[in-house]
């Protein structure tokens, strides 16, 4: 049986969409809770996958949260032996940062529901439904295009919102995980940030109404796609 750790930074941005699709491939998941287990190396470099989840600090605050430090010394010896790793949110900022590229409070926080511009790589990778289909935003920080790494899509205030490093290691700030059902843990999670941000959580609310469904099958399509070309890849 194939193995998936994860590395969960908040209960409720788990792998959701990705469990199903997981499952149906026949993967075991284990999740490590960053902060309480220990990130190793070896412990990242063993199972066939790895998915690096989001959560809301940042990259560069390991004087307030040192755990960083040894997580993304893990995460970057995953990423040298080149094995299947995806990261979404805080996860592709830590795969940016591993790999020696700046991360940094962006101009504007991006929060809710909105499209992407995919550059010509973008439109032929995996994340092609996208080119149509509307993404959940939840960042405020940027991160630079880590050295060797294929830009995948844009958006105004975010100029590097995917990249890829071959087939097998993707990082997205934005999430196609995120079941739009279980929308109000969001809300009631991040409820101190959507406050400083001015954001409404009933507009959050009608757009997971109204968008979430579109995205979750795009998001569904992409995962399985990318885990596919990944296996085959490694």
């Amino acid at each position: 049986m194939p193995s998936c750790v994860a590395i969960r930074h908040v209960a409720f941005e788990d792998l959701g969409l990705l469990q199903s699709v997981l499952a149906a491939r026949g993967f075991s998941v284990r999740y490590l809770e960053a902060g309480i287990d220990a990130l190793t190396p070896d412990l990242l470099t063993a199972p066939e996958l790895v998915v690096v989840l989001g959560g809301p600090i940042g990259v560069y605050e390991e004087g307030q949260y040192p755990f960083l430090q040894p997580e993304i010394a893990a995460v970057r010896a995953r990423l040298q032996a080149g094995k299947p790793t995806l990261g979404i949110c805080l996860g592709a900022q830590l795969m940016a940062k591993a790999l020696g590229a700046e991360v940094a409070p962006g101009p504007a926080k991006e929060i809710g529901w909105s499209g992407l511009t995919l550059t010509e790589d973008g439109k032929q990778s995996v994340l092609a439904p996208f080119a149509w289909t509307p993404v959940l935003h939840w960042h405020g920080d940027n991160f630079a295009l880590p050295e060797g790494a294929t830009r995948l899509a844009s958006t105004a205030a975010c100029p590097n919102q995917a990249f890829s490093i071959g087939r097998s290691i993707l990082g997205l700030q934005f999430h196609i995980e995120a079941d739009p059902a279980r929308i109000e843990q969001w809300l009631v999670g991040h409820t101190v940030e959507l406050g400083k941000a001015g954001v409404d959580p009933r507009e959050i609310r009608r757009q997971a109404v109204e968008l979430g469904p579109l995205t979750a099958k795009a998001g569904r399509e992409v995962l399985d796609n990318w885990l596919q070309q990944a296996l085959a890849a490694s």
